[in-house]
């Protein structure tokens, strides 16, 4: 009898793995870097600093030819910030993503729960995988695969569940929609996306400055991906164009464009150049923001590793223009790589509109088959015309570097 129950149990497990997939893993990734001068401009007197930071993650996904669900538990920390005595934990582990995804078929899926949102280039929307805590959102999502892909977002964040309809943050929005529609042809596809975000304010206070009723300023984001393959050369680009109201009541109206060429030397070797212009604020304008924000996206991808630009900063200031060019070449198993950035404002300025250059090196080795190992460097030389918006000393020295590991277990 008990060999019997036994057998029984075998084959419900393997039936069960026959129509259905889990997966489990994992990822653990150490990052120290180096730092004098990251982000802005380093003091006449500062010291370099030195810490590392590590992300977490406990991967779970489970899938059928009808629903699939992900659930992904994430630790973000320095080092030396938990007592090796640990007493009651603060640091808890957080929820990165939690989702679930039924297939209704004829194409159609839904999927809710807090989830990754990458789009295209990542330009608006990307998952910021290079921030140890990365991005995730909470919202419903409504999916259409057919000869047109489209795919409908909806968010509303609430602080509370019944007591007001009130919504404090942390995040930039308190309500969100989006449409995103791809068409792909022989050797192009074509992307359009829609946005509409909303970031509440305070509409009324009362006498000792308590909010009473709370409003919604609303800006639109609209535009086009385009990516095109020609052989061994890759063409890709992006406009988008921003108008409505920004989160200080202000009229929008900005704009984005980027174009991108690729080539494929050999299966070692890649080039690139690309040009990206945001609109900015001239100094001395009027009450509408012209500065262009690239809301929910990887910016740390774009516009130098250095993060000098639009990495929880220079939003709403005189714009930018970046110059790119970039090299790839694979010696045996390492990938090594060089982007060279030329940074110019993009609004006309009082000082010299050019900011800077950056040089970013850095190279990826697989050490085993789940573990790589990623080195950088990076440095920036300012022009005068950076201390406009960065403080600091143009001639000192900005550079920042890093080591990182990352070990996937599956």
């Amino acid at each position: 009898m008990k060999r019997a129950t036994i057998t029984v149990l075998l084959i419900g497990l393997v039936y069960c793995g026959l129509q259905a997939q889990f997966k489990l893993s994992g990822e653990f990734r150490p990052r120290t870097e180096y730092s004098h001068g990251y982000k802005t401009l380093s003091a006449a007197d500062q010291a370099a600093s030195l810490f590392t930071s590590q992300r977490t993650r406990l991967n779970v996904r489970y899938k059928t030819d009808r629903l699939t669900t992900k659930l992904v538990l994430q630790d973000v920390r320095n080092w030396g910030s938990q007592r090796q005595l640990v007493g009651n934990e603060d640091l808890a582990t957080s929820v990165h993503e939690a989702w679930a995804e039924a297939n209704l078929g004829s194409g159609l899926s839904l999927k809710m729960g807090r989830q990754e949102v990458i789009y295209d280039n990542h330009r608006i929307f990307g998952n910021v995988g290079w921030a140890q805590q990365g991005r995730s959102h909470d919202l419903f999502l409504a999916k259409y695969t057919g000869a047109i892909s489209v795919h409908l977002g909806l968010a509303y964040n609430q602080s509370g569940q019944r007591t007001s309809n009130f919504y404090f943050g942390p995040d930039a929005y308190k309500t969100l929609q989006f449409l995103w529609l791809n068409k792909s042809f022989n050797k192009l596809s074509v992307s359009i996306l829609l946005l509409n975000n909303g970031v509440p304010y305070a509409s009324q206070v009362d006498q000792s400055g308590n909010m009473i009723e709370q409003g919604i300023y609303y800006s639109q984001t609209m535009g086009s991906y385009l990516n095109y393959k020609l052989g061994k050369l890759a063409l890709s680009g992006n406009v988008y164009y921003q108008m409505g109201t920004d989160a200080a009541g202000n009229g929008l109206q900005a704009y984005e464009a980027l174009v991108e060429a690729q080539y494929t030397i050999s299966d070692k070797t890649n080039i690139g150049l690309s040009y990206e212009v945001l609109s900015g604020n001239e100094s001395g304008s009027d009450e509408v923001n012209r500065s262009f924000t690239p809301f929910y996206g990887t910016n740390h991808k774009f516009n130098g590793h250095m993060d000098y630009f639009y990495v929880g900063n220079h939003m709403g200031s005189i714009g930018l223009q970046d110059i790119t060019i970039k090299a790839s070449q694979k010696v045996k198993d390492i990938t090594l790589n060089a982007h060279v950035h030329a940074f110019m404002s993009a609004a006309e300025v009082d000082e010299n509109p050019f900011l800077g250059t950056e040089l970013d090196l850095f190279a990826v080795y697989p050490i085993l088959k789940q573990v790589k190992i990623q080195l950088g460097y990076s440095q920036m030389f300012a022009s005068q015309g950076m201390t406009a918006i960065k403080a600091g000393q143009v001639d000192g020295m900005h550079n920042w570097g890093y080591v990182m590991f990352s070990f996937t277990p599956e």
